[in-house]
């Protein structure tokens, strides 16, 4: 039986998930001040999540990036199933990044200081969608060869 992962793949999922899986383990028990930072920052890119409560959407966010850092985690799940889920959710963070004001220079896509740890998870993005065109072209060699 094929494994659902390559080894070359563990280097970038652990490294996404233990960042992840540790973002949303300390996001858990968020105070209120918090949950209010974090979910202006987020309605402010995203208008849609503005109809929510900031401790409820600090708890979905919690959660999901537990679920994400656990799912990158465990190398039984298929790399290209959870690369899609980190390609998502990272690209949701740089959408912050691009979206929210001051968190890049006038004009350009260098980031402020406050921008910095934003502009930051480009890295998952990049991790993210890597493993997806790998999978795919794993896939197409697949298909090729049978």
């Amino acid at each position: 039986m094929r494994s659902p992962i390559k080894i070359r793949h563990l280097p970038g999922r652990l490294a996404a998930g233990a960042f992840i899986l540790n973002s949303g383990l300390s996001k858990r028990n968020a105070d209120e001040e918090t949950a209010k930072s974090l979910h202006g920052m987020a309605a402010e890119a995203y208008p849609f999540l503005g109809s929510m409560e900031p401790t409820q959407f600090v708890k979905l966010l919690s959660t999901t990036e537990i679920a994400l850092g656990v799912a990158l985690l465990v190398p039984v799940l298929p790399t290209g199933l959870v690369a899609l889920a980190l390609s998502a959710f990272s690209g949701g963070l740089v959408g912050l990044y691009l979206r929210v004001p001051g968190m890049r220079e006038q004009g350009s896509l260098k980031p402020t200081q406050q921008g910095l740890p934003l502009a930051k998870d480009s890295w998952l993005l990049g991790i993210g969608t890597g493993l997806v065109l790998d999978s795919l072209g794993r896939r197409r060699e697949a298909k090729r060869a049978g």
